[in-house]
């Protein structure tokens, strides 16, 4: 009296689930990063630094 199509397969359904909290970790520290170090996205020339030595 089994149906095949209920079944659920819990070790799939976990990675999934691991997935996902990996990816919330990883988003969480690159939001984490963005706020400490900015990328600067604002600086389009490279403008003035030091003069190369010859």
């Amino acid at each position: 009296m089994h149906n095949d199509d209920k079944l659920i397969d819990f070790g799939s359904e976990r990675d999934k689930r691991i997935h996902d909290l990996h990816d919330k970790r990883l988003d969480e520290m690159r939001k984490a990063f963005e706020q400490a170090l900015p990328l600067g996205k604002a600086k389009k020339s490279k403008g003035k630094g030091k003069p190369k030595k010859r």
